[in-house]
């Protein structure tokens, strides 16, 4: 069984979703990040850099990094539904957007609700904050464009990891939690139709 650190509207959503998808038996394991319990030892022990999420497999190995978590989990367990597989004529597509969400979205978001790990003076945060918003609506409103041209799952009628790792973010919000959904309607029609899904929607609206 896996076992799953995470908890609430964490990067451990993407993970769990693929885990709840697949049906692959696994334990959450639930860290209060107010409480700072990501940064008690215990949990250092299992991921140094104090964030979540972990997953340790069945054999005892420790993964990080949500995105990885996710396309190991689908390649390991063969979904090539949710992951197109060596030589399948959307993978090259696949890798792209999945890279533009973590090299370009994910690294925006990051800093917008996260500043001080920009700088060590904390008068620039509110700068730092502002500017990452700008760039994180800018990268947004880029996928908005193309799921509206070509959606409305990112590899067109066929759902895939990429529209569920788009969730975990557009699930984060920026000012608020539906500011993302609101603002573009063809991420929103990704959303919706990806919360639509039994086994993902109590996940992300739970």
């Amino acid at each position: 069984m896996y076992i799953l650190y995470g908890g609430g509207v964490t990067r451990s959503l993407g993970p769990q979703m693929i885990l709840e998808e697949a049906g692959l038996p696994y334990e959450p394991r639930s860290l209060d990040e107010h409480a700072g319990e990501h940064r008690q030892t215990s949990y250092l022990a299992i991921n140094p850099d104090g964030v979540m999420p972990a997953l340790v497999t069945p054999e005892g190995e420790v993964l990080h990094e949500a995105a990885a978590i996710m396309l190991w989990l689908a390649e390991r367990h063969g979904l090539d539904g949710l992951a197109p597989p060596a030589g399948d004529p959307q993978r090259g597509l696949f890798l792209a957007k999945l890279f533009f969400q973590t090299n370009e979205i994910q690294t925006a978001m990051a800093r917008f609700f996260r500043p001080e790990r920009c700088s060590t003076d904390p008068m620039h945060a509110p700068a730092i904050r502002d500017r990452a918003r700008a760039e994180a609506l800018d990268r947004w409103a880029l996928l908005d464009g193309f799921l509206a041209a070509g959606g409305p799952f990112h590899l067109g009628t066929r759902f895939s990891l990429l529209d569920l790792h788009m969730t975990l973010w557009a699930a984060y919000g920026l000012d608020g939690a539906t500011e993302v959904t609101d603002r573009f309607p063809a991420v929103r029609r990704c959303f919706e139709a990806t919360i639509a899904r039994p086994r993902v929607g109590p996940l992300v609206t739970g």
